[in-house]
């Protein structure tokens, strides 16, 4: 294999996949996938990753998409990987303490010796997909609601928009999540989030929407003309294309 090879990795609230990719964003290589263990501390996420590194095989430079608000390459915060017992389960405020500034980027170049990007894995889902023409955003539906901005194909800083309150005292991530989907049933999980897009368009004024993430391929009511849906791979295929494109 010539040409650059990337290693990206799509980190969720369940399970952590990596694969190698071309240039192209292309897999070269079989997914491998780590099922999430909690509670989960960074250690124990970079030795996750560790793993996948061996098994996905040499790589160049790194793509990690992982949820939270991640700036240049340090958590912020991070939804699942704080608590004991997985997503929507009680804060170990701990191990919070020791997620929070976490310098993740830093801490896997050392660990590598090579280029790492880390960022929200919603803006690597969008790398994949965007056409780098108006504004475009990418909505990722999983364990819970990610969201990524992109603007003439330039990634906006991010947002958290999976914490801000929707109703009757629920966050996005509550509201629309997978848990959400097999609480009420698949119908009425789609209108909400049909409720969601209709809701949020005003506040976006997208010139076209995304619907990604693993939860998305279980929509199958008409969505709006200017949405389209995803498949869940792009997560991984982000990886290679997320390195031209600037923050």
């Amino acid at each position: 294999m010539t040409g650059i090879r990337t290693l990206a990795i799509d980190c969720g609230g369940s399970g952590i996949k990596g694969a190698l990719l071309d240039e192209r964003g292309e897999l070269t290589s079989a997914r491998t996938r780590v099922a999430v263990e909690y509670p989960m501390t960074p250690q124990a996420f970079l030795r996750v990753l560790d793993d996948i590194a061996a098994e996905s095989g040499t790589f160049d430079r790194a793509t990690i998409g992982m949820p939270g608000m991640i700036r240049h390459g340090v958590v912020i915060n991070t939804p699942h990987y704080i608590t004991d017992a997985g997503p929507h389960t009680a804060v170990n405020r701990e191990l919070a303490g020791r997620w929070r500034r976490f310098p993740m980027q830093e801490a896997l170049v050392e660990q590598w010796g090579r280029p790492v990007r880390v960022l929200n894995d919603a803006q690597v889902h969008g790398a994949a997909v965007i056409t780098g023409v108006g504004y475009e955003v990418i909505f990722t539906l999983g364990t819970g609601l990610g969201c990524a901005i992109f603007d003439e194909g330039q990634v906006v800083p991010k947002i958290e928009l999976s914490r801000a309150p929707v109703r009757k005292h629920q966050i996005y991530d509550t509201w629309v999540g997978a848990a959400a989907r097999r609480r009420i049933g698949r119908a009425k999980w789609e209108r909400r989030v049909l409720r969601a897009i209709a809701g949020l368009r005003p506040m976006f004024e997208w010139d076209r929407l995304y619907l990604g993430g693993g939860e998305a391929r279980k929509i199958t009511c008409k969505l709006p003309d200017d949405v389209t849906r995803v498949p869940n791979i792009v997560g991984i295929q982000g990886g290679a294309r997320i390195w031209e494109l600037s923050q």
